[in-house]
């Protein structure tokens, strides 16, 4: 049975102290499979991202995409607002915020003191290096961690300049590590009633998605090189340049090589003893390039694509965002964009949720928060504060 109004994290709070991308993306997940995300920003600041283009009718859809399906909060963790968090930690099953190590233990609420308050919390911490380490205090943003992480060095072309992914993926690698990092302490709490930290470093998430780029050094003691869109171990495995844009074309062992060979009418390639074995393919990745982009240039994408997937070799556009976003399968079957109605900037359309439960759907519910626009609800009814408390607090400049 399918309940698209209870997420299969339904019941689960999160105090949210994250801001921009990397622990955002944590709690926009957890969000979205149905957790009760509590976002604290700075009284009139609020997260960086509020700021950061593109906007929609003034609102930054940066920030919009992020922090759907969050209730957001203003708190001074300073002062009064210290204790106020400590009576929100009591109620929280998790915390994750996203700053350099140290700061929550200078503001006296790091995760020995807060763990003395609520001993079953799960407490997240996304930083640049890592909380252990001599790096650890350095600052950490996602080009730091593409840049030290390794991933730079090996993007790109023959020749050319190391090249930072072009999105965020150092960001959202930590993201999705310290998602996976709570889940697993949540699922430890269940057995043993105690919480823990969750301590995840950009440049460690980065290093952990090189796979056979750091094998290729430690295996072969050969640093990798930047090599443009072909893979290191299995070739045609490549982008090739089509009538009217790019393709890919990923066959990875002989028999893929074989179907290739027959789709562009050079069946006799299969057998031919420069290229009939994937570690021979390999080495000859420039001339089996210049063969194949022969026929590619005489045809469509969408062509190139057709006619290698009806004989079963995988290929794909190279897509721009425009027909991403209009894609069938992506944005219709798979809702991977989805319309939201936000209260300044109008009708929005965010990215949806990749994680598809078949029982309990995560979705999109309800748009980002304006500053402070579950102050009421939050301390009022959770906390159990009056309208004059919350009033003479925003005087003083606490929420």
């Amino acid at each position: 049975m399918t309940d698209r109004t209870q997420g299969a994290l339904s019941g689960l709070r999160v105090i949210d102290l994250t801001r921009v991308l990397a622990g955002p993306f944590c709690t926009m997940m957890l969000a979205d499979m149905g957790a009760e995300i509590i976002k604290l920003e700075q009284p009139t600041l609020g997260d960086d991202s509020r700021h950061f283009a593109p906007f929609l009718n003034g609102e930054s859809a940066y920030y919009m995409n992020l922090n759907r399906n969050k209730k957001g909060i203003t708190l001074n963790l300073k002062g009064k607002g210290r204790d106020i968090f400590l009576d929100l930690v009591k109620t929280a099953d998790v915390v994750v915020e996203n700053y350099r190590p140290g700061t929550m233990d200078r503001l006296g609420l790091g995760y020995e003191i807060l763990k003395e308050v609520n001993p079953r919390l799960v407490y997240g911490a996304v930083s640049g290096f890592g909380d252990t380490g001599p790096y650890r205090l350095r600052p950490g943003y996602d080009i730091i961690g593409q840049a030290m992480g390794g991933l730079m060095s090996t993007t790109g072309w023959p020749g050319g300049d190391p090249t930072r992914s072009g999105t965020a993926m150092g960001d959202v690698l930590a993201g999705l590590s310290v998602t996976i990092g709570i889940l697993s302490a949540l699922r430890c709490r269940d057995q043993t009633g105690m919480g823990q930290k969750v301590d995840v470093a950009l440049v460690d998430s980065v290093v952990a998605s090189l796979e056979i780029i750091t094998q290729i050094y430690l295996a072969e003691g050969r640093v990798p090189e930047r090599i443009g869109n072909r893979y290191e171990s299995c070739y045609p495995y490549d982008s090739f340049k089509a009538r009217d844009g790019n393709v890919v074309i990923a066959a990875a062992n002989d028999k893929l090589w074989s179907l290739v060979c027959q789709v562009i009418g050079r069946p006799e390639l299969a057998s031919d003893l420069e290229f009939n074995t994937n570690p021979k393919r390999v080495a000859r990745h420039a001339d089996i390039k210049l063969i194949l982009e022969e026929w590619t240039t005489a045809h469509d994408v969408d062509e190139v694509v057709e006619k290698m997937l009806a004989a079963g070799v995988p290929s794909a556009p190279i897509n721009t965002v425009d027909r991403l976003v209009t894609d069938p399968h992506i944005a219709g079957a798979r809702e991977m964009f989805v319309d939201i109605e936000h209260p300044k900037a109008g009708m929005t359309k965010l990215t949806g949720a990749h994680i598809k439960l078949t029982g309990t759907p995560a979705t999109v519910r309800t748009p980002a928060p304006e500053l402070g626009q579950h102050n009421l609800d939050v301390f009022g009814t959770l906390l159990g504060m009056s309208a004059g408390h919350l009033d003479q607090l925003r005087r003083e400049g606490i929420i």
